[in-house]
């Protein structure tokens, strides 16, 4: 045999060789490149298969008898919460940069802060889900999920309660300050993102069951007086005008998805860019899926600022923190969510003795302050029950 086919036949399983010896050349040649091919075949195939097959993630969420995955979420503006890494900020962000970074006691201190309070939500277990503004960097959101996870794991909880996912982008625009979303269900990576040049806009997805649940995590402009002289008006609406588009794109695609907007408006729900420009109102009516111009439900929409302010501004309550849901999180498909559940948490949340509806601050960074005079940040955070489908439908 010349060497060409010696070559081939090593290629072989073992059990064909003898048989081989035993022909003629040319039958020889024949059942070797028959070989060859259908090895070739295979292996492509196995390739393909390979490629083609991409694991999804699953659902580490407790389930009902009936399959359907119960979801606790939460909103919340944690104010300031910068890492431990001095990383030369400007002027307005230095206090903070340098106070986390150089003195541990006070840092460690605001994550105990902010993380005590998470966990006592959802009967002691912690959010499923928690949308944070004011988050300095990925590392400092990765520095909570830590704490939060440790003080799940100090109270002997469920291995499936720890937080495994963390969805954030490094932003400076202006501050460095930027929403993040941690959570115990699954986030796909790829599809986590940052809307608009220089807006505090996360798009990031949950997928339960099979089920997308798209969230957009914001910090729309302040309120304080900008460069302009303005009150910050035609800021907010750049913040709404990107988002809606953004749930425009996706309603085109179907208009029953779900979709959940959430953070710190730093307006009112009727105020002129959440109603007319992003559209989220309190008629639940109204708020059906259509092809064009769909209307988001603003579930703090109508509520009394007594019971459901979420900051303390210019002498009153004012509710600054919303979440707001398309039309297909009202069916009973995928992911649903319950009007009525939702809450503005202030329970241990405001001084001891506190008179009026204020939140506990953490305070300034650089005052000399007993641990006992800081709380925890300036906003109170929302909260909401969803539910997820119990499987998707098959492909």
């Amino acid at each position: 045999m010349r060497p060409q086919s010696s070559r081939l036949l090593a290629l072989v399983p073992a059990a064909v060789g003898p048989m081989l010896r035993t022909l003629p050349r040319r039958a020889k040649w024949l059942v070797l490149a028959v070989v060859v091919l259908g090895f070739g075949i295979g292996f492509s195939g196995l390739l393909h298969s390979c490629a083609a097959e991409v694991p999804q993630p699953k659902s580490d969420a407790p389930l009902k008898a009936d399959g359907e995955t119960s979801v606790f979420f939460c909103t919340w503006n944690v104010e300031n919460l910068f890492d431990d890494k001095k990383d030369k900020r400007n002027a307005i962000d230095t206090e903070f940069d340098y106070a986390f970074s150089e003195n541990e006691e006070l840092r460690n201190l605001k994550y105990d802060r902010i993380a005590s309070a998470l966990i006592k939500m959802n009967e002691g277990k912690g959010p499923d889900i928690i949308a944070c503004m004011e988050v300095e960097t990925v590392r400092a959101a990765e520095l909570l999920q830590g704490v939060l996870n440790k003080k799940l794991k100090d109270a002997k909880a469920d291995d499936k309660l720890q937080y495994k996912y963390v969805a954030m982008k490094n932003l400076d625009a202006g501050r460095h300050i930027a929403p993040c979303v941690i959570s115990r269900l699954p986030i796909i990576p790829q599809l986590t993102k940052l809307h608009g040049r220089q807006l505090r806009i996360l798009e990031c997805h949950v997928n339960v069951n099979g089920y997308d649940l798209c969230i957009m995590a914001s910090h729309w402009t302040s309120q304080l007086k900008q460069r302009d002289g303005s009150d910050g008006d035609s800021g907010r609406e750049k913040y709404a005008v990107a988002i809606y588009e953004t749930f425009r794109d996706i309603n085109k695609k179907s208009i029953d998805s779900d979709f959940l907007v959430c953070g710190d408006f730093n307006d009112t729900p009727d105020a002129d860019p959440v109603v007319k420009v992003l559209g989220a109102i309190g008629d639940k009516s109204k708020v059906k899926p259509m092809e064009k111009e769909p209307f988001l439900l603003n579930l703090l929409a109508g509520k009394d600022p007594a019971k459901f302010g979420t900051i303390f501004y210019s002498g009153k309550p004012l509710i600054y923190d919303q979440i707001c849901v398309s039309p297909g999180m009202l069916d009973s498909k995928g992911w649903s969510v319950d009007p009525d559940s939702v809450a503005t948490i202030t329970a241990g949340l405001m001084r001891t003795g506190a008179t009026r509806r204020e939140p506990f601050r953490f305070g300034n960074p650089d005052r000399d302050m007993k641990a006992s005079e800081r709380g925890f940040a300036d906003h109170f955070p929302v909260v909401v029950k969803l539910k997820v489908e119990a499987k998707a439908p098959p492909k």
